[in-house]
């Protein structure tokens, strides 16, 4: 079988949620099956550590896709090509996005339909592409996988037949694990002068609520007097004018620390945290929250959309819109370590329903289904 993946996501050192998910996935089907061969396609060119194995055969197709036109032109005229010149058997794309342009049984995969959800947060052609475009991938693919039972009952309600979406969770990298106490101590001596932190892992823009949190953790420490600080791990996205200014302005601002991005070191900054506040107004799945349990790090999530599913009992839920419910449950968890104990052990055993390859046999599953049509 000849198996075309979009691995245009596949960015080094720039690899986020579904960057992420593309390794996790692929890697796993190009290990677990040597017999068959993979045709990875590249917008540009690649890093090698992306070539998974000797049945990878790597293409780079031009022009690189990163703007409404160019999705269309790279989509709907090149890839079409390209799957026939290399008589792919199947489509997988990860990112959302396939062609409309070819008769390959595809597999797609949507994360989340925010879009449609935060309208004001998606501006000029790409507003446009997405909202003429996506209703239309949704009909066209053969059979779609969804990463939550929340982003599943989106698509739903887009008019597609539930015969047709099947949810695979995400997983957590096994590095997400114990640390020593050692690397947590040294996270804190390095980022906070030894000092207790809570945690915001992900890109900064609107939707993650960074602003909110900014302005929550002022109020902890008004009404709390601790010496915690708040370290933000991670890149300013778009819109992101809102939350420097909160961070500037805040009373506090000397305990805001803003670390940017940070791969490898990744698991050292939850082990050595006191929780994790990941309080996004939506989510397709919310990886940080897995993640956190795996390092057995505490956390404080949003209460809607598919963080609530994730986290189930192993986590505060609080309304992310509301900074006071926010605040409140930094104070209890900042000063309750028998409750984030509580939390750290319930969440031993939720992320055991999380697991990447569990999720890479079942999305292969898939693929030999179309590959047969």
């Amino acid at each position: 079988m000849r198996i075309a993946i979009n691995t245009r996501m596949l960015l080094p050192n720039k690899l986020e949620g579904i960057g992420w998910y593309t390794v996790e996935i692929v890697r796993r089907m190009v290990e677990d099956h040597p017999e068959h061969t993979f045709l990875f396609f590249f917008d540009r060119p690649f890093d090698p550590a992306f070539v998974f194995g000797k049945n990878v055969q790597p293409v780079v197709l031009s022009p690189p896709a990163r703007h409404p036109l160019l999705f269309m032109i790279w989509f709907d005229w090149v890839l079409p090509r390209a799957l026939k010149k290399h008589k792919a058997d199947v489509f997988f794309s990860p990112d959302g996005f396939l062609s409309l342009r070819t008769d390959v049984p595809t597999l797609l995969t949507i994360h989340d339909l925010a879009y449609k959800h935060f309208p004001d947060q998606v501006k000029g052609m790409t507003s446009w592409y997405y909202r003429y475009f996506m209703p239309r991938f949704l009909r066209r693919a053969d059979h779609i996988v969804t990463v939550s039972e929340a982003t599943r009952a989106d698509v739903m309600d887009s008019g597609i037949r539930d015969e047709k979406v099947s949810v695979s969770y995400n997983g957590a990298n096994p590095r997400f694990q114990p640390q020593s106490p050692a690397d947590g101590q040294a996270i804190r001596d390095r980022y906070t002068d030894g000092e207790p932190y809570f945690l915001y892992v992900g890109a900064i823009h609107p939707r993650k609520n960074v602003t909110r949190l900014v302005r929550a953790f002022s109020r902890f420490k008004e009404e709390s007097g601790a010496a915690h600080r708040l370290i933000l791990l991670g890149r300013m996205a778009w819109m992101s004018a809102d939350t420097r200014s909160a961070i500037e302005e805040s009373s506090f601002r000397e305990h805001i620390v803003e670390v940017g991005y940070q791969g490898d070191n990744l698991p050292s900054f939850y082990a050595g945290s006191v929780a994790l506040v990941y309080v996004s107004l939506f989510e397709g799945f919310g990886i940080p929250i897995v993640e956190a349990m795996g390092c057995e790090t505490a956390v404080i999530t949003s209460d809607r959309s598919s963080m609530a599913e994730v986290a189930g009992d192993a986590a505060l839920l609080v309304n992310p819109e509301s900074e006071a419910e926010i605040a409140k449950a930094m104070l209890q968890i900042g000063g309750n370590e028998a409750l984030r104990v509580e939390l750290i052990q319930k969440g031993r055993i939720q992320r055991e329903r999380f697991d990447w390859s569990r999720s890479s046999k079942e999305v292969w599953s898939l693929l030999e289904v179309l590959s047969r049509r």
